[in-house]
């Protein structure tokens, strides 16, 4: 038990970013994560568009073993619910009502293993209005008021750059299955948990939030660069000779070691900036007379003088800057490797840190169905024979020898599941 999910086994049927991330923080803390995937492969394998559009898949799926399963077979799917018999948890990110078409309910995954712990993550969640809308990560930020809060108040929405819903979905659901195994422990009986994109959004709204009620709702939304709640300045991005810095002051102390840095004496002086409020209700001319300064400055310059002051502060930095990061590199956050697919590139560990322990060592995205002939056989002592036959019937193109759907399922409704090797 070197990690916390050491002995823990996941079997991952999640696609893009959503799930991926989730089981990703899994196998990254210990877990023995099976990526199970269609004949062809998950959706994020086979982009094409710009150079490099399928690497993603390279960091989500690192850690992980690979195999293939044609979940649309009667063969396909009972293999997959002998691996649910002796699994810990399943995690899908499937639009709501998919599993079901499939057969594997989550009636059907619990009579295999009561114990299961069963996770899905979509965008709107099971119920509601919205449960079958289309979700993607643009989708989901335009639904939840991101885009509409994001950029400039007199230009037109644009979305957040990153692909936050996806990811803080995962992050949500790592959590909501972390939880699930914890209640196992003590209960003995394994969790459905769901984690909704949308719901995981929205608690980033908080300073937006703050503004919209705050104005009794007659306030623009979009803040640009400043604070969504319009609520502290300075807090903005300012020029410099070379690019940017971004730069907020949180109470008075940070406002009076800003302009004592920046020599700005008149600012220092004028009674109406004495307070955050006072500077809010002056924030064209705050943030005019600080960018006027600041514009004196490279982005270094500034970013040491006012590190020194102690003023909160960072340069904007483009992607490439952030890919080479020291501070990441030296932390072990992000390493260079070569990847048989994607050839150099650079790669994430988990945020996650666990003290007195070491990182797990990385082991780079597998190829698609790499590991399953080491996984039927371990997992399910299928022979090679069974591994050939089974293989040919997961891909769908003739049937196999492996035993019905029905006979399977009666046969493990009374196989124990357990928590790996640990007793209850």
């Amino acid at each position: 038990m070197s990690h916390p999910f050491s002995g823990v086994t996941v079997l991952d049927l999640t696609q893009i970013y959503n799930g991926p991330y989730a089981t990703f923080l899994m196998a990254q803390s210990g877990a023995d994560v099976i990526k199970i995937e269609p004949p062809g492969g998950e959706h994020l394998r086979k982009r094409q568009g710009a150079s490099g559009a399928a690497m993603p898949f390279a960091m989500l799926n690192a850690n992980k073993r690979t195999m293939t399963l044609n979940l649309k077979t009667e063969q396909g799917r009972a293999v997959l619910l002998q691996l649910v018999a002796k699994a810990d948890v399943l995690v899908e990110n499937y639009a709501p009502g998919v599993m079901e078409r499939l057969g594997l309910s989550e009636a059907v995954l619990r009579e295999a293993n009561p114990r299961l712990v069963y996770a899905s993550s979509s965008g709107y969640g099971k119920t509601g209005p919205y449960r079958d809308y289309p979700a993607m990560d643009l989708t989901v930020q335009a639904m939840t008021g991101v885009i509409d809060s994001t950029g400039y108040p007199d230009r037109p929405p644009v979305k957040a750059g990153p692909a936050m819903a996806d990811l803080l979905a995962g992050v949500h659901l790592f959590g909501a299955i972390s939880a699930a195994l914890f209640a196992r422990e003590r209960t003995g009986k394994g969790e459905t948990v769901e984690v909704s994109m949308m719901e995981a959004v929205y608690p980033t709204l908080a300073s937006a939030l703050g503004l919209y009620y705050g104005s009794a709702g007659t306030a623009p939304m979009r803040t640009g660069n400043r604070h969504s709640g319009m609520s502290l300045c300075p807090y903005n991005v300012y020029p410099t000779s070379d690019g940017y810095l971004a730069i907020i002051t949180n109470n008075d102390q940070h406002w009076n070691w800003l302009v004592e840095a920046l020599g700005c004496k008149e600012l220092a002086a004028d009674p109406r900036l004495q307070t955050v409020k006072g500077r809010c209700e002056n924030m064209d001319e705050v943030d005019a007379a600080i960018g006027a300064v600041t514009a004196r400055f490279t982005k270094t310059e500034l970013f040491d003088l006012l590190i020194k002051n102690r003023v909160p502060c960072a340069p904007v930095r483009t992607v490439p800057e952030v890919i080479n990061d020291p501070h990441l590199h030296a932390r072990g956050s992000l390493q260079w490797i070569d990847h048989p697919e994607y050839g150099r590139i650079v790669v994430p560990s988990s945020p996650l840190r666990f003290a007195g322990e070491e990182k797990m060592p990385y082991r780079p995205s597998a190829a698609l169905g790499q590991d399953t002939q080491a996984i039927l056989s371990e997992r399910l002592g299928m022979t090679p024979a069974q591994i050939a036959s089974s293989s040919r019937a997961s891909s769908g193109r003739v049937r196999s020898s492996i035993q019905s759907y029905t006979t399977v399922r009666s046969a493990i409704r009374h196989c124990p599941s357990r928590f790996s090797n640990r007793s209850t």
